[in-house]
Parts: C-alpha cells; structure tokens; sequence
C-alpha cells in the first residue's frame, strides 16, 4: 500500500487539496481573499483556492510530525519579512489561518486533539492513504517512468 512517505509532498498536496475542496466541512471564510498568510507576506495569494492548498498541507503535515501544536505549523509556513534597509527577520505565520484549518480538519474528522497538540485519526490517515494510493496507480499507468514514486 503506498502512503504519504511515497510521494512528492507537492504531488500530493495538490491533489488533497482537489479532495478537500469536495468536502462540505472544510471551505474558505469570507476573510480568506483578504488576508495574508502572515506578517512576512505583502498582500493574499494569488490563488484562489489556497485555503484548500494550505488545509492539503497542514493535514499533511500533522500525518508526518504529529502530534503537532499550532505554534510548530507556525513556524513551518514562516518566513523572512522583508524589512527595507534593515536585514530580514525571521516571522512566524498567521496562526488564525492554521487553527480555522485545523478546526474544520477536525469538524471533518481527519484530525483529533490530544494532550501534545493535534494528530492524524485513523479516519484522516486512511484519507490520505488513499490519495495516495491512486496518485500511484494513476502516475503508473499514464506513465511507467513515473512509477518510481
């Protein structure tokens, strides 16, 4: 059975976010157009659906490093805010947009907390598991070369 391990994240990613997009539980605020993903960012993403990109991500990265607190993720999609002459500074991320993530993964059930932070469910890990799974049958069969993943 192939799992998360045996993935490009971006590959996966990508299409746990198409799979996450279908779920009625997990979708953007109304704030979302507007609002940066941290201190460190001038303005939104350009993208639209980077709600679904970033939840994809944080699942992701709650199955990989769980249990994982909030504060952690918000030093993971952290960066340097640039301060004009002055050298950069390292900034965390809006922890706002990891929790209102975090509370919809758990309205859907893929994630629980625990006493260390959140972790996978056996529920969010059979999900992912299963995304997966068909990026490698598909990879494999529209092209043998990228069967290596």
């Amino acid at each position: 059975m192939t799992t998360v391990y045996d993935l490009p994240a971006d590959v996966l990613i990508r299409k746990t976010a198409e799979e996450l997009k279908a779920m009625e539980s997990v979708e953007a605020p109304e704030w979302a157009a507007f609002a940066k993903t941290g201190v460190h960012k001038q303005g939104p993403p350009a993208d639209e659906d980077w709600w679904y990109t970033r939840a994809a991500a944080v699942l992701r990265r709650i199955y990989v490093d769980g249990p994982i607190g909030v504060e952690r993720l918000r030093s993971f999609y952290g960066g340097k805010q640039n301060r004009g002459s002055s050298p950069d500074r390292f900034r965390k991320g809006s922890g706002s947009v990891i929790r209102k993530v975090i509370q919809q993964l758990e309205g859907e059930g893929l994630v629980e907390n625990v006493e260390n932070g959140r972790k996978v469910t056996p529920k969010g890990r059979s999900f992912l598991d299963g995304v997966a799974h068909g990026l490698k049958a598909d990879a494999t069969e529209q092209t043998p070369a990228l069967a290596k993943y």
